[in-house]
C-alpha cells in the first residue's frame, strides 16, 4: 500500500503536468469563477492539509464538483445520508507509524523502533451522497467583491511584517537581504496577478534561515534545488490564495516551470508529497503571523 499511495498521488499529477495544467491551480477555472474558492474540508468543517489539499482539488474538477467537502462511507451513514450505487471513492493519505520489536544480537534484549509509512483511505464529496442535511451541499452565492478580498489579503500580507519593495519589472525574494521585491500593481494585468504574485513570493521568504530554514541544496538557476523550492512556492502559494478567496495568476513562463518539476517528480516519487508538507508549513508559519482577527484556516 505505500508504494502504491506514493505512485499513484505522483503518477496522476505527472500526468497531468504533462498535458500543460497545473493541478493545484485548475480550481480557478471560469466555471468557479462565481464561487469563493476554498481548500477541501472534512465532514467536521476542518480542511485537508498539504498533499490531500492537491489530491481533493484535481478530483473535484475531473468529476464536476463545486462542493468542497469530504467524507467516508462511514460518515455519511452516521448522517443519515447514503453514497450513491456506482459512486467512486477518491484516495485521501495519512501519515502513520508501525511499531517494531527486534532482538538486539549484542545485548541479547528486545529494541523497538518506529517505522514510518503513507496509508490511504476512501472518501466521497457530498455531491456523490443523498440524503444529508441540507448545510452540506453547495448553494449558489453571490461573487465576492474583489475589493473586499483585496483588502483581506492586504491585512494578510501587512501582519507578516516582510520588508517589501516596489519598483523595477521583476518579483522575487533575495535572501541575502531578506526582502520581497515587487514591480508596481499597475505593472501587473489585474489586482488578482499582483497578489497572488506576492504571496508566492511571501512563500520564498519563509525559507529564510531565522524562519522555517528551508534548503534543497539549489546551486544554480534552474537545478532540481531551484525547481524544488519553486515547486513549494508554488503550492504554498495556491494553499495560501485559496484561503484568501484570491484566483492567482502569477506564474507566466508556464512550459519553463512544468518542465522543471517534471523533471523533480520523475526521479523522486516521494517528492510532491515533500513539496506539498514544506508548503503547508510556510502557509502555517504566514497564519501563525496573523492577528486573532484573521480567519482560522489552519
Amino acid at each position: 500500500m505505500r508504494s502504491d499511495v506514493y505512485e499513484r498521488v505522483t503518477n496522476k499529477i505527472v500526468e497531468e503536468l504533462t498535458n500543460g495544467v497545473r493541478p493545484w491551480m485548475k480550481p480557478w477555472d471560469a466555471a468557479h469563477a462565481s464561487q469563493r474558492i476554498t481548500r477541501p474540508r472534512r465532514a467536521n468543517g476542518m480542511p485537508y492539509r498539504g498533499i490531500n489539499v492537491l489530491m481533493l482539488w484535481s478530483e473535484a474538477i475531473e468529476r464536476g464538483y463545486t462542493a468542497p467537502i469530504w467524507m467516508t462511507f462511514k460518515q455519511a451513514l452516521e448522517l443519515n445520508g447514503h453514497v450513491r450505487k456506482g459512486e467512486q471513492g477518491s484516495l485521501v493519505v495519512y501519515a502513520s507509524k508501525l511499531t517494531r520489536t527486534e532482538g538486539d544480537e549484542e545485548t541479547g534484549e528486545d529494541a523497538t523502533r518506529e517505522i514510518p509509512f503513507m496509508k490511504g483511505y476512501t472518501v466521497f464529496n457530498v455531491e456523490q451522497i443523498d440524503g444529508l442535511p441540507a448545510q452540506y451541499y453547495p448553494a449558489v452565492t453571490p461573487a465576492v467583491e474583489s475589493l473586499s478580498r483585496i483588502a483581506h489579503a492586504d491585512n494578510f500580507i501587512c501582519a507578516t511584517k516582510a520588508d517589501i519593495r516596489h519598483g523595477g519589472g521583476s518579483a522575487f525574494y533575495q535572501m541575502s537581504g531578506d526582502f520581497v521585491q515587487m514591480p508596481p500593481l499597475e505593472f501587473f494585468r489585474d489586482d488578482f496577478g499582483y497578489y497572488g504574485t506576492l504571496i508566492h513570493e511571501l512563500t520564498h521568504w519563509t525559507r529564510h534561515k531565522t524562519r522555517l530554514d528551508r534548503d534543497f541544496g539549489r546551486k544554480r538557476f534552474g537545478d532540481e534545488g531551484y525547481a524544488m523550492e519553486e515547486l513549494v512556492a508554488e503550492l504554498g502559494a495556491a494553499f495560501l490564495c485559496a484561503d484568501l478567496g484570491l484566483t492567482p495568476d502569477h506564474c507566466d513562463d508556464h512550459a519553463a516551470y512544468i518542465a522543471s518539476w517534471l523533471a523533480v517528480l520523475k526521479n523522486d516519487k516521494r517528492a510532491i508529497f515533500a513539496a506539498a508538507a514544506h508548503a503547508q508549513r510556510a502557509a502555517d508559519l504566514l497564519h501563525s503571523l496573523q492577528s486573532p482577527a484573521t480567519p482560522d484556516t489552519a
